[in-house]
């Protein structure tokens, strides 16, 4: 246990798509809270690794596609292999396919879902088979933090699967966390709002879009990565304790306009 609280030193957090956007922002607040990070996913995280090494932590890139769930088990032996234990799973990989319900095809529905939910439940169940084997051990609670969305809550348009998968992620969140609170993990998830990163670069640009968001918004701002990071340190860290199946929205009051 560290200093305060929300002192993650000595603790090992895996985060995937930490690349860019939400999931670097993430890993480098966990990695500034003290964590050491192994980031995982498709597309490799050099910059976020340089920047994680920069403030005095450890990194590994795993190299994974989590399209499909064959490199699970890897994944997690890998991480244990190299960083010794895994306290913290961020599971913020997803990816989006867009068009009228109409004509949704379902090569993209499998896409998104399988990305979206089946490899995050399964990447949940592989972290959580270690880490139920050492949270008895030593005191600390293990936690898994899931990405949700705005459309774990809403509806949107045009992207049928995603919005699914999103809704899923809410209710399997709920789920786990019923499972495997006596187990001494904590599941919960945060729904960002309209953060500014590549992902959205359009819409930023679009001046009628960015408009009409920016003004439903209470904040008055887009939302940066650092802001979902602050909240991941929360739930990563023992002041989150008794904090369970809950979806953090974090997004500048939107859900609330």
């Amino acid at each position: 246990m560290g200093t305060t609280p929300f002192d993650l030193t000595g603790r090992t957090a895996v985060v995937t798509g930490a690349n860019t956007g939400i999931g670097q922002g993430i890993a480098l607040a966990l990695a500034e809270a003290g964590a050491d990070i192994a980031a995982v996913g498709r597309s490799r995280a050099d910059e976020t690794a340089e920047k994680v090494r920069a403030l005095g932590r450890r990194c590994e890139l795993v190299s994974a596609d989590l399209s499909t769930i064959a490199p699970v088990a890897d994944v997690v032996d890998t991480v244990v292999a190299k960083l010794g234990r895994l306290d913290i799973l961020v599971n913020n990989a997803g990816i989006i396919r867009r068009a009228d319900a109409l004509d949704f095809s379902e090569e993209d529905w499998d896409a998104v879902m399988d990305t979206n939910l089946k490899s995050l439940f399964f990447l949940c169940q592989a972290a959580a088979r270690h880490m139920v084997t050492w949270s008895s051990q030593d005191g600390q609670r293990a936690k898994i933090i899931n990405i949700a969305s705005m459309l774990t809550f809403q509806g949107g348009i045009r992207v049928p699967s995603y919005t699914a998968s999103k809704s899923g992620v809410g209710g399997l969140t709920k789920l786990l966390a019923n499972e495997w609170a006596p187990r001494g993990i904590n599941v919960n998830a945060i729904a960002p709002g309209y953060i500014a990163t590549n992902n959205t670069a359009a819409l930023q640009a679009d001046e009628v879009r960015n408009r009409q968001i920016v003004e439903r918004i209470p904040e008055a701002r887009w939302g940066r990565p650092e802001d979902i990071g602050g909240a991941a340190v929360f739930l990563a860290s023992s002041a989150a304790d008794y904090v369970q199946g809950h979806v953090l929205a974090v997004d500048g009051g939107w859900l609330a306009r």
